[in-house]
């Protein structure tokens, strides 16, 4: 293998490391273990002795250590940076990175954390941490075990610094506000995936084929975030009151057919088969909020159903109002996890493995349905299937 190969494959092993970190970003708020990871990364990738992370305390404004893979966190607790006279704090300060080759000819190096650890810092690479523009902290990589720090090391750093940012200021906001936190976590994780792709295919030696899986990965991230953002804007909108709903008569089983067309080729693509019902019934609502109801309850339906499995939409007419019922043979939820499965964000345990989702789309729908006077809910048997039932106002004439 050539020189130029290995550094390809070395290149691509660091951004499929960096974008495991990213997914993993997504999937939990347990940001102690991504730093963790993190930490191990940077010490791996850029052949470093030691890396660590210092946090502004937004109550003090002193920079102390949240991470550190050659501190024990007893010790981290009695440490902190001064903001004047050390490395670190002249990062924070200038929202810059420093490389140092020689911090014994550093003045601005503070010696007494290597004292506290009994730890000889020989060179180091800093970079800040940011969140909305604003620097938090910094992330370090010290002691370079051969050669001297690179741009690409800069560069890598700087990647797992936004990954490391997005997990710390998941964390904050999550104990400020757990819708507020969700969103950010959402949307920062798929950013920080185009981030970190768009560096890399900057790199002229990429090969081909990795270089087209980048952009598939681009154009689908992409499409990720369009999704989420819509289902944030609706959700926000109907929980503030200032979504309007157009009340127009219209026939509920053309609604029906013209939603279930636009899921039948994912559903043939698990070889689902969907049962449409026949008829005619004129109710009154916003024809375009119940088609994504019935879109959302369709398009869930076929995800968590079974290969070879069965759709069954049916509809029975009471006194002034009509049941709408979307029946699938998939694996069916709990008994615990029904009780949640309108909540915002809920992803239940026993079907996360089959899909990603935003986690808004059974709380929108409830919001659209009591929107209208209705009511929604869920029968489910594990093993068997579900069942959500929609009932709705009938137009009268």
């Amino acid at each position: 293998m050539t020189h130029s190969s290995t550094e390809a494959a070395r290149l691509i092993a660091d951004y499929e490391r960096i974008l495991e970190i990213g997914r993993q970003i997504n999937s939990t708020l347990e940001h102690r273990s991504l730093l963790q990871q993190i930490m191990s990364a940077v010490t791996e990738i850029l052949d470093t002795e030691a890396a660590s992370i210092m946090l502004l305390d937004p109550v003090t404004g002193e920079l102390r250590f949240e991470i550190a893979s050659n501190i024990n966190p007893a010790t981290m607790k009695e440490l902190i940076i001064p903001i004047e006279g050390s490395i670190a704090g002249w990062i924070v300060t200038h929202g810059e990175s420093r490389v140092i080759e020689d911090v014994a000819s550093e003045p601005e190096h503070f010696g007494k954390v290597d004292t506290a650890i009994q730890f000889k810092t020989r060179n180091l690479l800093g970079v800040p941490l940011r969140t909305h523009k604003k620097v938090i902290g910094v992330l370090q990589a010290v002691n370079k075990r051969s050669g001297k720090f690179t741009e690409h090391d800069i560069s890598t750093l700087t990647m797992l610094a936004s990954q490391a940012g997005i997990a710390i200021e998941n964390a904050r906001m999550f104990r400020q506000s757990d819708f507020i936190a969700e969103m950010v976590h959402e949307l920062r994780a798929p950013l920080a995936a185009l981030k970190a792709s768009l560096s890399l295919l900057a790199r002229p030696n990429l090969p081909d084929d990795k270089r087209q899986d980048i952009h598939r990965l681009l154009g689908s991230e992409t499409d990720r975030l369009i999704r989420l953002t819509t289902d944030f804007l609706d959700l926000a909108q109907l929980e503030s009151g200032r979504t309007r709903l157009d009340i127009q008569p219209f026939e509920l089983y053309g609604l029906i057919s013209e939603s279930v067309d636009i899921v039948r080729q994912q559903a043939a693509d698990k070889n689902v088969v969907i049962h449409v019902p026949e008829g005619e019934l004129l109710i009154e609502g916003d024809r375009g909020k119940l088609k994504q109801v019935l879109l959302n309850l369709l398009t869930n339906a076929v995800k968590y159903n079974r290969p070879d499995g069965e759709i069954s939409v049916d509809v029975q007419t009471g006194s002034g109002d009509v049941l709408v019922m979307v029946s699938d043979t998939g694996y069916g939820v709990s008994e615990e996890n029904q009780k949640q499965m309108f909540q915002k964000f809920f992803r239940a345990a026993d079907t996360s493995g089959f899909t990603q989702g935003t986690g808004l789309g059974l709380a929108i729908t409830k919001h659209i349905v009591e929107a209208h006077g209705g009511q929604i809910w869920l029968e489910s048997e594990l093993n068997v299937g579900s069942t959500f039932y929609m009932r709705i106002p009938v137009y009268q004439s």
